[in-house]
């Protein structure tokens, strides 16, 4: 088993916050957003949400638009990306298992149950891959009841 398979490069946080800024986007009256006014409303740091955005841009899920109207967007109905497309793009780190690798050692058992523990965390990367699989940015945005257009303009984030 190949070990940087087990491992992402980016911490979960990114996967919560890039889920609520396309849930955002995903509102018919946000045609672009930039990201200054997405961090505003997301209470998140600017630079942090940009690298998160630009790994989705870079990954097929967003579009940005340059000059006075520019933004971010979905490059895509919100009902045809899933969020283990999200998820996926983002390579979530997985802190479970640089946890139990921490525990095994250098002799030949920590080889061994490092190799298991990689297995292991392996399957559940793939169940929750397929979970996520079930849902749609769309499908959140349509749960997000208090996500709604009005608001999103009162907050200054409004369609350009």
């Amino acid at each position: 088993m190949n070990p940087e398979k087990c491992v992402g490069s980016h911490h979960p946080k990114w996967f919560g916050l890039a889920l609520q800024a396309l849930v955002i986007l995903s509102k018919e009256s946000v045609q672009t957003c930039p990201s200054a006014e997405l961090a505003v409303y997301l209470q998140s740091e600017a630079t942090l949400l940009r690298r998160i955005l630009a790994t989705l841009v870079k990954g097929g899920i967003l579009d940005t638009r340059e000059g006075r109207d520019g933004g971010y967007r979905l490059r895509r109905d919100p009902h045809a990306i899933t969020l283990a497309e999200v998820y996926t793009v983002l390579q979530v780190g997985d802190p479970l298992y640089f946890g139990i690798k921490e525990t095994t050692g250098s002799h030949k058992f920590g080889l061994e149950m490092n190799a298991i523990f990689c297995d292991l965390t392996a399957e559940m990367d793939r169940s929750l891959l397929e979970v996520l699989g079930r849902y749609t940015v769309g499908q959140i945005a349509e749960r997000a009841h208090d996500c709604k257009g009005s608001m999103l303009a009162n907050m200054g984030i409004a369609g350009s």
